[in-house]
């Protein structure tokens, strides 16, 4: 086998802008070869500029989850790292919101998580490792409700994790999420800041090396975890 082939392959979602696009950076500088899924052609043009390969997709469809997974296993026969990342569900008031948008939010914070796991475990499981790491929120264990879909589901997806987590331990296959807090990838308010105990908005790069560290070697004894990089924000400990 040759160098090339033995550089790991990372697979994200949501990977071509924003949090996506700086985690598909951190993981290029640190080796790996990618496979990029986006809504738009963000994927394909970031893609092209670190040498990966791109399909264009949304995470609650699931065709478009195998569609990614079918480039990664066709171009490079293998995936070490999957970053799960996927934007926001619609809002509204809680009892107003309609049958159709929480599906849509299951589709896109739950299914998508079981989907990409049906997929990539066993392709894991031969490999003899793998980690994967979920983008959610840090409302996900303090609810708001500005965001009801999205804490209903990303808590929802904190629990697939543990689950997950437990099931493949075992086989050295480990599973995490991580929950950002106000990050730039968004234009905030200037009060925003204020909120926050460090008086400021994350970067996308602080979550990107977060990424990079639950997927590396380091983090090898941490799985079924929440870890949350939002600035001291959430109050529970």
């Amino acid at each position: 086998m040759t160098e090339t082939a033995e550089r790991p392959v990372a697979l994200i979602t949501g990977g071509g802008r924003g949090m996506g696009e700086a985690i598909a950076r951190e993981l290029h500088e640190e080796g790996y070869r990618l496979a990029l899924m986006s809504p738009s052609d963000s994927c394909e043009k970031l893609a092209a500029e670190l040498g990966g390969v791109a399909s264009r997709g949304v995470a609650e469809k699931a065709e478009d989850i195998q569609a990614i997974f079918d480039l990664a296993m066709k171009t490079y026969g293998r995936i070490d790292a999957v970053v799960n990342h996927t934007g926001h569900p619609p809002k509204g008031d809680l009892l107003d919101i309609k049958d159709e948008d929480w599906t849509l939010g299951s589709d896109m914070m739950i299914l998508s998580l079981v989907r990409m796991a049906r997929l990539v475990t066993p392709v894991m499981l031969r490999q003899g490792r793998g980690a994967f790491v979920n983008i959610t929120t840090f409302a996900a264990y303090e609810p708001s409700l500005v965001f009801p879909v999205s804490c209903t589901y990303r808590a929802a997806a904190g629990a697939f994790t543990k689950l997950y987590a437990d099931r493949y331990a075992a086989s050295n296959i480990r599973m995490n999420c991580i929950l950002p807090g106000y990050i730039d990838s968004l234009n905030h308010k200037p009060e925003t800041a204020e909120k926050v105990p460090m008086k400021r908005i994350g970067h996308v790069e602080e979550i990107a090396k977060t990424a990079a560290f639950l997927l590396s070697d380091g983090a090898g004894y941490i799985t079924g975890q929440n870890i949350r990089v939002d600035g001291g924000i959430t109050r529970h400990v």
